[in-house]
């Protein structure tokens, strides 16, 4: 079965509209803990998730998680990173593009190129 038919509650919550209530805050909260999980699966679904909602509230954790010892969350942060556009992640991004692998350095190059479409449009 692929994650994004999962019907988990993780999966179910991150298809719901943001709103910017406290449920969603709470929500929030809750993927951004995940990002510390032992479990490495748990950290990148939270990474995932937390690109789907696209708060900005969530870019300083999600820039920690992009030296994270699994690449598969180093990845899914900077999806994420792209997905929130925020201008905070651009230098990070840079830094760690330069260490990975091919796969991840494309996803790292289109965050930068989102984030720098946010940039140029006068976006966050």
């Amino acid at each position: 079965m692929d994650d994004a038919d999962d019907n988990t509650p993780d999966n179910r919550l991150t298809d719901q509209p943001d709103n910017h209530s406290a449920r969603n805050s709470a929500r929030l909260e809750h993927f951004i803990a995940m990002l510390s999980d032992d479990d490495e699966v748990s950290r990148w679904k939270a990474a995932e998730a937390l690109g789907r909602i696209g708060d900005p509230a969530a870019v300083d954790e999600l820039i920690g998680a992009l030296w994270d010892d699994n690449a598969n969350v180093r990845m899914k942060a900077a999806w994420a990173l792209g997905q929130i556009g925020d201008r905070r992640a651009y230098a990070p991004l840079k830094r760690l593009y330069r260490m990975e692998t091919e796969r991840t350095k494309e996803i790292i190059e289109e965050a930068l190129e989102r984030i720098r479409r946010g940039i140029a449009g006068g976006e966050r």
